[in-house]
């Protein structure tokens, strides 16, 4: 015991360094990463955004980053599987926190997260998003174009989200319509994992549908999106809802019909080729989950999204 530490997240003299809380214990921040607003040094910033007052059906994401932190305690601090790597050990990840709200003037939610999001992305971190519903999407994706330019979507969803609006309305469904219109993704070369619903328009995106997922591999399935996206610079959105509801049943709009997490895990897993810039995992809704069940699939989602970053980090040296 004497090697050992607790509050990680506070108590840590190095941003490389290993946690060695007990699960059940300590101060919680994503994956036990040093929870900071201090940028200099990060290769990586896990931050929460609390939102969800664009959800069209249940409410309660706002409480999402909450709960999917406090599952990613359940990490031990071994090489992480599947990647059999010592992710924290070879890139520089804090927690950020969560973007600041006001909860009583939501027509100034984009734009305060999109102010945010500059500011992580000012450093030249990467930025995991840890949502909120998945409005919050619509201003991160922006930041990230400011910076890339024309985007590849690859979305893990039930959802199309391609509902059009008047630029108005706080909607978690339409934010890839703005996207596609405002130029800000490349439909071409974007693709929609999962879908289970139908919505007026497609934009040309490339869509697997729920039962097309079924019968498909999951080595097939990253090898379209690898193929489909070629080589553009990726933003990778994951709702949870992608998911059945036997494996996500916390979120607020739950659809019959999905994959398990199992084959979407092995899925990303496979995805180490793409030329991802940025990442969400959004829809995680605590108050209609059971035994975490949604929150550890979002947590490990996430894992997997800093084990590909850290994967194409060490292929880049």
């Amino acid at each position: 015991m004497a090697q050992k530490s607790i509050d990680h997240a506070f108590t840590a003299t190095s941003l490389t360094s290993t946690a060695t809380d007990p699960t059940f214990a300590g101060a919680l921040s994503f994956m036990r990463r040093r929870f900071t607003k201090d940028l200099v040094g990060a290769d990586a910033v896990v931050w929460g955004v609390p939102f969800d007052a664009a959800t069209s059906n249940r409410p309660g994401t706002r409480f999402g980053p909450q709960a999917i932190r406090r599952a990613s305690a359940i990490f031990d601090n071994d090489p992480q599987y599947p990647f059999n790597r010592e992710i924290f050990a070879e890139m520089a990840v804090i927690d950020y926190g969560d973007c600041l709200l006001d909860y009583g003037n939501h027509q100034e939610t984009p734009a305060a997260i999109e102010r945010q999001a500059n500011t992580i992305l000012d450093s030249g971190a990467f930025m995991l998003t840890l949502g909120g519903d998945h409005y919050v999407t619509w201003p991160i994706v922006k930041a990230h174009a400011a910076r890339h330019g024309p985007l590849a979507l690859v979305q893990f969803d039930a959802h199309q989200d391609t509902w059009l609006d008047d630029d108005r309305r706080i909607d978690h469904g339409s934010f890839v319509a703005r996207a596609v219109r405002d130029g800000i993704i490349d439909a071409g070369r974007s693709i929609q994992i999962g879908i289970r619903t139908h919505a007026p328009e497609d934009f040309g995106i490339r869509i697997l549908y729920g039962h097309q997922v079924e019968e498909m591999s999951a080595a097939e399935i990253a090898s379209i999106v690898i193929s489909h996206t070629n080589g553009a610079p990726v933003y990778l959105t994951f709702d949870i809802d992608c998911l059945d509801p036997a494996y996500a049943p916390g979120t607020g709009t739950p659809v019959a019909g999905g994959p398990s997490s199992a084959k979407i895990l092995s899925v990303l897993q496979r995805l180490h080729q793409l030329d991802i810039r940025g990442a969400d995992v959004v829809e995680v809704s605590p108050p209609y989950d059971h035994a975490d069940i949604s929150a550890i699939a979002g947590a490990t989602v996430a894992m997997y999204m800093l084990g590909l970053r850290a994967e194409r980090r060490a292929a880049a040296r």
